[in-house]
């Protein structure tokens, strides 16, 4: 299986959390300490980690920075961090913090001017754009806000500087019920020169074959890792 396997470390109050289907409400805690949850990630063999700031994309501002940094300097895990990035500053911070990326959400819809101007100074390859989607539209404000525009006019916006995007389906996320391939199959037919990183569903290999079937290259699993036992943690101990 050539596609990459991206774990998912989502935070909230330092903790490390998971929520169904972007919902807040339906937050449940799987670690105390995120690092704890890093590690055993790196113990399994994982190269890379997605980190989401929950509590930075809820109230649009960065603040789980303490978290990120502990686990860049605990593990060798390549980090991608998201959640409340919304300026040039946000960014540098960031990769201070020992970030191998940022993905880039609400900003992008948001503020398109700047994050053209971050794909340029930071390149394409460092610079995902992320898009949660609900029924194909873009979300925003920690998926709080659904905005007309669609994943296929968002991606358009930043052509053909654009590299890498990582795509949520929000109404599939945390449900462990399945992936939307139709939607990564359309993306992909679309366009063939972006990476797209899929997430949102995965629930068992199959998913993730599936997706690779259709041309995704990575794919980030979240809850199947703390809860599927066809991927349990604990297995690696």
């Amino acid at each position: 299986m050539k596609i990459t396997v991206i774990p998912a470390i989502d935070v909230i109050g330092g903790k490390c959390v998971r929520l169904t289907r972007g919902n807040y409400d339906e937050c449940k805690t799987y670690y105390d300490d995120p690092v704890e949850a890093a590690r055993r990630f790196e113990d399994m063999g994982m190269k890379r980690l997605h980190l989401v700031d929950l509590d930075g994309a809820r109230e649009s501002r960065v603040i789980n920075w303490r978290v990120l940094e502990r686990i860049c300097v605990a593990t060798r895990l390549e980090v991608d961090f998201s959640g409340g990035i919304k300026n040039d500053e946000d960014i540098c911070r960031v990769f201070d913090a020992g970030a191998s990326f940022v993905c880039i959400g609400s900003m992008a819809q948001q503020n398109r001017e700047k994050t053209r101007e971050c794909l340029e100074r930071y390149g394409a390859g460092r610079v995902i754009i992320g898009a949660d989607v609900r029924d194909g539209h873009v979300c925003v404000q920690g998926w709080k806000v659904e905005t007309e525009t669609t994943i296929y006019e968002l991606i358009e916006a930043y052509m053909p500087v654009l590299k890498n995007v990582m795509c949520t389906d929000i109404t599939r996320d945390g449900m462990l019920g399945g992936v939307s391939l139709e939607l990564y199959r359309e993306l992909v037919t679309r366009y063939p020169d972006i990476t797209f990183i899929a997430s949102g569903g995965v629930g068992g290999m199959e998913d993730i074959q599936a997706l690779e079937n259709v041309g995704i290259s990575s794919v980030i699993v979240g809850k199947a890792f703390y809860e599927n036992l066809e991927f349990k943690m604990d297995r690696a101990n």
